[in-house]
């Protein structure tokens, strides 16, 4: 029954394994450049240079060779309250889950820095290569959160390195590829409910890592006035080897405590389809616009290998950002941008989740550059990210189908939550 229980147990701890965080679409992080976030990130993948490889590998072709660094500070708020979770322990009735109520600012700051260059060779060919960090954050749940059979603390950190070739066709047409080699490395934790109340909880952690691999490709059309580029950045199955470990369960349950090596876990990171444009509607300005299709409906489940074997649905949706924004030359050395985004969470109603406090947002942000030499540029900027209200009412059971089945009735929300996003970077050309 140990095994039977340990298996069933994993249907509340890696449900939603990965909560959002700000510039993000679940748990995307769109923070690759300083130079992008001033405009809302509204024309990356129509923009040249190393600053857009991430967003399309056709950025490179054809242009002067380059360097970008960048740092983005994540500064994110908001509560997650209880609304009246219940809970129904073995052979007793329905009651709440107890705890505290409220969970503030659950999300950790953070930073996170991303590079890229790009080096031509010849007038029509260049490669590049990015390294960036699109899927990190790190949150913590207090120990006595009413949450705390859904999420206690996650920490995931993924890094991409990008490798691109990219050709200039024509005068009027550049294409690009690129291989994405991503490592995962990932920790998720929950606390376990006892047969009775008066019991301290137990707890059960999930830790591992791994190398995976995707592909971006990318094209942009351009004459003196108009660019207009269209990529596609594939989705990628990560796969994890790791541990898993159960601890304090006492009781009925004691035999369940148990520390597994080689545990397995399988996930898939969404595709995008980006198309973006630019326009030179002034000697000073550039109009920018940016539309993401994300396939989050890959993400169907977490998938737990031998010795486990276990499959947790998700139910994420696809979904989509669209973005605006503007380029004003205020001088030959000095360039301001604004922007604004509207991000759809693929999280849905009736299966959201602590660990996935996701919501529709707004992001509005404002930046600029200022070249210091022919070849030193810097970049900063700041956006504030409004995020709507949102349920979290997602249904689970601890140890479901046996004797302990503890059905949890999750019924919360996300409350007043918001982000502060600051960027700094550098671009150098030679």
């Amino acid at each position: 029954m140990s095994r039977t229980l340990l298996k069933l147990s994993l249907a509340t701890t890696a449900i939603a394994a990965f909560p959002a965080v700000a510039h993000a679409d679940a748990f995307y992080l769109e923070a690759q450049s300083a130079r992008g976030a001033g405009r809302a990130f509204s024309g990356e993948g129509a923009d040249t240079g190393a600053s857009s490889l991430w967003w399309n590998p056709a950025s490179i072709a054809g242009v002067q060779g380059g360097a970008a660094l960048s740092a983005t500070g994540i500064l994110p708020r908001g509560n997650v309250v209880d609304n009246g979770t219940l809970i129904a322990r073995p052979g007793q009735a329905f009651a709440p889950v107890g705890g505290n109520g409220v969970s503030h600012n659950p999300i950790d700051k953070g930073v996170l820095p991303s590079g890229a260059i790009a080096y031509p060779l010849g007038d029509r060919v260049a490669v590049g290569l990015a390294v960036t960090s699109p899927f990190s954050f790190t949150t913590d749940y207090p120990a006595d959160s009413w949450a705390r059979y859904s999420a206690d603390k996650t920490r995931l950190r993924t890094v991409d390195i990008q490798p691109s070739l990219a050709v200039a066709v024509t005068d009027w047409l550049r294409v690009g590829g690129a291989v994405n080699v991503e490592y995962t490395d990932a920790t998720l934790s929950n606390a376990l409910p006892q047969v009775l109340a008066s019991l301290p909880d137990g707890r059960q952690e999930l830790s591992g890592d791994g190398w995976d691999l995707g592909w971006s490709a990318g094209m942009q059309m351009h004459n003196d006035v108009v660019t207009v580029g269209v990529s596609y950045k594939s989705a990628i199955r990560h796969d994890l080897k790791g541990d898993l470990a159960v601890t304090g369960l006492v009781g009925p349950l004691a035999t369940s405590n148990v520390t597994v090596s080689g545990a397995r876990a399988s996930f898939y990171t969404p595709s995008q389809v980006i198309v973006a444009g630019r326009v030179k509607a002034l000697p000073a300005l550039t109009l920018d616009a940016q539309l993401v299709a994300y396939g989050w409906s890959k993400f169907d489940a977490i998938r737990l290998g031998s010795p486990l074997n276990v499959a947790i649905p998700e139910g994420y949706r696809d979904s989509w950002s669209l973005a605006g924004g503007l380029d004003y030359n205020l001088s030959s050395r000095a360039t301001l941008r604004a922007g604004v985004q509207r991000t759809i969470t693929p999280t849905v109603d009736g299966a959201r989740d602590a660990r996935v406090p996701d919501a529709n947002r707004w992001t509005y942000a404002a930046g600029g550059s200022y070249q210091l030499t022919r070849h030193i540029a810097i970049d900063a900027a700041a956006s504030y990210v409004d995020f709507a209200d949102a349920a979290i009412d997602r249904v689970t059971a601890a140890y479901a189908g046996t004797a302990a089945q503890t059905p949890i009735l999750t019924n919360g929300s996300l409350r007043d939550a918001s982000a502060v996003v600051l960027s700094l970077g550098g671009r150098l050309s030679f």
